[in-house]
């Protein structure tokens, strides 16, 4: 299938004044979290949480400590959710926990992320 990217937009809900970000991001749903460039949480002046940084492991089994950065609302066509994100890469790259939160879901077929077919109107969620 292929690397699949999607359009988002990134805001900071707390600064009503800035406008948002149109963003190309990299789909990997074997990752948790949203991940940003630095340059993209300075644009949004996003709080960073001071002194505490997250360990993260990378594909290659390294251990490093990234910022973590937030709130951040994250939107795709009529769906968004806020989520923290770590400050990491050259890219963005859009993990398995927004994608669940807006309910969107990999098209192998389309090589794209759509919304659940299964529900067009609003987002569902699995609570058990």
């Amino acid at each position: 299938m292929g690397h699949v990217y999607t359009e988002i937009t990134l805001k900071n809900p707390r600064r009503a004044d800035l406008d948002g970000i149109a963003a190309r991001a990299l789909v990997d749903t074997g990752a948790h979290t949203l991940c940003i460039p630095e340059h993209i949480a300075l644009q949004l002046d996003l709080d960073l949480a001071s002194g505490q940084p997250r360990e993260v492991t990378l594909a290659d089994g390294r251990r490093r400590s990234v910022p973590y950065a937030g709130p951040i609302e994250v939107s795709f066509d009529k769906r968004n959710c806020f989520v923290g994100a770590l400050v990491m890469g050259d890219e963005v790259l859009l993990g398995a926990m927004p994608m669940e939160d807006m309910d969107l879901v990999v098209s192998p077929a389309r090589n794209s992320v759509i919304i659940n077919p299964d529900f067009p109107n609003f987002p569902h969620a699995l609570v058990k």
